[in-house]
């Protein structure tokens, strides 16, 4: 059963949300598995996705016609939803698209000076995605369409395959609405270094998003640095601010929402209402049988969860603030009033007709979101993820006379005497 606790019982700080770290095992086996794919290539790939999948295979790639087959084998429906949500997606992110800049600067008329900024895309970007056990096709669409809007040229879904060889067909099926150029049936700590260092036939990627298990995770901690990555994803969580007028069936429902991701997602609500409180814990008992996943949601709710009851709603913002939460409901009437006491949030959703589901699956905004409470330093996955800004200088020789001095003076505050005569060798 959650546990009921009112805020000055609890040292309100970081450590409701632990962070994650990898054990000396997980660690240590994927360090073996990286530094045998740089050395092995395509072989090693080819062994470890037998031994952790089950399969043999002789080619990494998914065919065009296999992606043409899952998209006759998923149901017609469905393909219609996830064509529905990614037209939100896209919406969502075109809004995200920045823009170069460029600054004409002229201090006395005579000197020229040109400043500005270039946006440019990442070549080539690999997402992750899980194939059965917990298979995302909404990960793919949130990674791969901001990608394509970015414009990287090309885009490449790894995803692990079955024991007869084949992919999730669903997955497949996203991967075309999506627009990805191209789908490997592998997965796994051993493609993660495949991405990041290149074998015979997978190509070395820039940057890898996406999610997966633990193994995976740490991988992509290890090889960030040769690739980017989008970050290092923790357990799931939601933090609901509720009032005495919330439904308690509902935020029991958008509680368990989240623990249904895993035995290690954390659930948390701040109430200034000691009925709703109770309400609710009754409630996720009520709910918890009726859910395929009851076993992780039990565990969850039992270990992680937490309802707080406070003084003010005032305080409830505070609390929320503090833990940063990945997802945030404001389960209150008019939620757009206390928008702007939110300071720290991975993604906010509000009123008690936008649960977090919403946000999951459909409405726009990505899915792939800070977690850990790292939502007070980083933001949800977005286009920005997938450019890079370099800035430009220009100065003409009257220009550059003209701040000779300056610049001379801070090379030798430093101690660093070439930098100096690079400047003063030019105006001589």
């Amino acid at each position: 059963m959650i546990k009921i606790f009112k805020a000055d019982e609890l040292n309100i700080s970081r450590a409701i949300i632990k962070p994650q770290t990898s054990s000396a095992e997980v660690t240590d086996t994927v360090k073996t598995i990286i530094e045998d794919v740089i050395e092995r290539g395509d072989d090693a790939v080819r062994e470890y996705t037998e031994k952790f999948d089950g399969c043999r295979l002789e080619t990494f790639e998914v065919s065009q016609s296999a992606i043409d087959a899952a998209m006759n084998e998923v149901d017609s429906e469905f393909i219609g939803v996830m064509e529905r949500a990614a037209k939100n997606i896209e919406n969502y992110h075109r809004h995200q698209i920045r823009e170069d800049f460029r600054i004409d600067v002229s201090d006395d008329g005579k000197s020229e000076i040109i400043l500005g900024q270039r946006i440019t895309p990442i070549e080539r970007v690999g997402i992750h995605i899980p194939g059965f056990t917990a298979a995302l096709p909404s990960s793919l669409l949130m990674g791969c369409i901001p990608a394509k809007i970015a414009g990287v040229k090309e885009v490449l879904i790894i995803t692990p395959p079955d024991k007869t060889g084949k992919v999730n067909p669903v997955i497949l099926a996203a991967a075309r609405v999506a627009g990805a150029d191209r789908v490997l049936s592998i997965a796994g700590a051993q493609a993660i270094a495949a991405l990041a260092y290149g074998t015979e036939s997978i190509p070395a990627v820039d940057k890898i998003t996406g999610a997966g298990n633990a193994y995976v995770a740490e991988a992509k901690r290890q090889v960030y640095g040769i690739v980017g990555i989008d970050m290092i994803a923790g357990p799931s969580d939601v933090l609901i601010i509720a009032d005495g007028e919330a439904d308690p069936v509902l935020v029991a429902a958008d509680m368990l929402s989240q623990c249904e991701h895993g035995e290690d997602s954390i659930a948390v609500l701040v109430t200034d209402c000691s009925e709703l409180a109770n309400k609710v814990s009754a409630e996720l008992e009520a709910q918890l049988p009726e859910l395929p996943r009851e076993e992780f949601a039990r565990k969850s709710i039992d270990n992680n969860g937490k309802i707080i009851i406070v003084d003010s709603l005032e305080q409830a913002f505070d609390i929320s603030n503090k833990l940063a939460p990945e997802h945030l409901e404001i389960f209150l009437p008019e939620p757009m009033k206390y928008l702007e006491k939110v300071k720290n949030a991975g993604s906010i959703f509000l009123g008690k007709h936008t649960p977090e589901a919403l946000g999951d699956y459909y409405a726009g905004p990505n899915n792939t979101l800070p977690t850990l409470g790292t939502a007070r330093f980083s933001s949800p996955l977005s286009v920005d993820d997938f450019t890079k800004k370099s800035s430009f200088t220009y100065y003409c020789e009257n220009a550059l006379r003209n701040a000779a001095d300056d610049v001379v003076n801070f090379a030798e505050m430093e101690g660093l005497r070439a930098h100096g005569l690079s400047i003063s060798k030019r105006i001589k």
